[in-house]
């Protein structure tokens, strides 16, 4: 029962996620309601212990992604500013939604305190997901300046809110000294560990077996928990080792960005849905209109104000402030640390889960739902290009791929020169490897029977992965023992690579024969598997 629970979560998620590509509506919104509903119907859970182990893995998930995902060489224009509104931004926020707390809703000043620090910081999930789904291409590098600053901003937060839950606490705390130790040891230990662990990923071929995406997920807790034992921020050292990491060449990042979209949109739904879960909806009703007073307040006041005052160095432009300051969603890491409050056993004068709860709720609806109109109003779109630029798991338009060939006996190639040849399609010579050699190919460079020509060109990326599909031919196929060229195979349908059982691979051309075990990797036009493949097996195949 659980389980099938479980599934239909995951399938109404992804119904959401459509729904927003469409209405506009935040996705991680839906996810909210989505276990605001579930909760309704008695589903409901009110463990805030195992909440706040669940919310402080999927958060330390979301830093280390939100790092990783950097693009750093997009980012670097743009992040000093990033980084001023990242602390400071977080410390003004959060000071100024203390003082609105305590002398506008009436509150004790440390709970105005505490209660402004939790929300002190961006939301990640939030901005990048709206930033990603909308193609809010920014101008000015603005969407790189978001992602940084949602990325890097909550350690900060974290910080604050640990300072004043000790106070509030009655803990003998040297706060100058707890603040040192956050930074500082946060920082070396996420730059040093992520040198070590960069080094292993070099060193050893993770890949072949599988492992580099365990290796990563396991490393990146490490990091967190060494450096939380040291009394470091773990979250500030295991967003600096994804930034470091995902700014890195080795073979097999590509594919462990991408499985990092997946995994962490996984952990994104199962932590919005499980703080929809926690909610009380009748303590979320009680305590709804001082979580709008505090929202429009950050929203209208603190947020603007930050942006304005920690920006006036860097001389952004007006439009610019505007929209970052409208970008100031809260969302995971504050409930998160709401949480975190919550089973301190700090008292306060109300309930502070909920009133952040519906502080989130209020500025993803209404902050998240403003975000594309306003980049619009106020001429921040940039058409020309796509905002998942910024994102390492987009590939560049310019970037290089290589492939191999061999010269044979009876090429045309032989005894030329690299300047004669009529390198028709837009490549070049890249490398020529003779006896084991390489060899530097310059203009009077004389091609040989046996070398392995390098060519490069620019490579082509296919975001769906559609495109190429693999089939093995199992026993009994009709293809089994005949050439390519009799093959009854439609027009739109290419065999452009075969390898063989032994792992050998084959160029295919027309008099190529198909074995029994061969895998043919086919271009098909919609990326579906033909079906002259799929009902080659007339009789029963073994």
């Amino acid at each position: 029962m659980t389980l099938l629970i479980v599934s239909i979560i995951l399938f109404l998620a992804i119904f959401a996620i459509k729904f927003s590509n469409r209405s506009g509506i935040p996705a991680l919104l839906l996810f909210i309601v989505l276990g605001i509903l579930f909760n309704r119907l008695g589903f409901g859970i009110n463990n805030f212990v195992f909440a706040d182990k669940f919310a402080t893995f999927s958060l330390m998930i979301i830093m280390f992604q939100g790092g990783f995902s950097t693009n750093w060489n997009m980012s670097k224009p743009v992040a000093a500013p990033a980084i001023v509104l990242s602390s400071l931004g977080v410390v003004v926020t959060a000071i100024l939604t203390g003082f609105f707390c305590h002398y506008v809703l009436g509150w004790n000043l440390l709970t105005g305190m505490l209660i402004g620090s939790i929300v002190g910081s961006t939301d990640y999930a939030s901005v990048s997901n709206i930033l990603r789904s909308k193609n809010l291409n920014l101008k000015y590098h603005t969407a790189s300046l978001l992602e940084l600053e949602s990325g890097s901003n909550d350690p900060f937060a974290y910080t604050m809110t640990m300072i004043f839950l000790s106070v509030m606490l009655g803990k003998s705390t040297n706060i100058l000294l707890m603040i040192f130790l956050q930074v500082f040891i946060g920082t070396v230990m996420g730059f040093a560990l992520a040198f070590l662990f960069y080094w292993f990923i070099v060193k050893f071929n993770l890949v072949s077996d599988g492992l580099l995406v365990l290796y990563i997920v396991a490393t990146s807790t490490l990091v967190y928990s060494l450096t939380s034992l040291l009394q470091g921020n773990g979250f500030l050292a295991v967003y600096i080792y994804g930034i470091y990491l995902g700014n890195q060449s080795f073979k097999g990042k590509k594919e462990a960005v991408f499985f990092y979209n997946g995994f962490g949109e996984l952990i994104q739904i199962g932590l919005f849905f499980m703080l929809g879960l926690l909610s009380d909806w009748k303590l979320f009703i009680d305590f709804l209109p001082a979580a709008a007073a505090i929202m429009f307040f950050m929203f209208i006041i603190a947020r603007p104000l930050a942006v304005y005052l920690l920006t006036i160095p860097f001389n952004l432009k007006n439009n610019q402030k505007i929209i970052i300051s409208v970008a100031g969603l809260r969302g995971a890491a504050a409930i998160a640390f709401a949480i975190l409050a919550t089973n301190s056993g700090v008292k306060v004068g109300g309930d502070i889960y909920n009133t952040v709860f519906g502080i989130c709720v209020l500025s993803s609806a209404i902050q998240g739902f403003l975000m594309p109109p306003a980049s619009r109003k106020f001429k921040m779109l940039d058409p020309s290009d796509t905002v998942l630029r910024t994102f390492n798991d987009y590939q560049d338009k310019s970037d290089l791929g290589f492939l191999k060939i061999q010269i044979e006996d009876d090429s045309k190639w032989i005894n030329h020169k690299v300047k004669d040849l009529d390198l028709t399609f837009n490549i070049i010579i890249a490398k020529i490897m003779r006896d084991g050699k390489a060899i530097v190919p310059r203009g009077d460079t004389v091609i040989h029977s046996g070398d392995i020509i390098v060519l490069g060109g620019e490579e082509y990326f296919d975001p769906t992965g559609h495109d190429l599909v693999e089939y093995t031919i199992p026993n009994g196929h009709s293809f089994a023992g005949k050439l390519l060229k009799d093959l009854s195979i439609p027009n739109d349908h290419l065999v452009v690579m075969i390898q063989r059982q032994n792992g050998e691979i084959v160029v295919p051309r027309g008099n190529t024969e198909i074995m029994v075990g061969d895998t043919l990797v086919s271009m098909l036009r919609d990326g579906r598997p033909d079906r002259a493949i799929k009902e080659g097996c007339k009789e029963k195949c073994n």
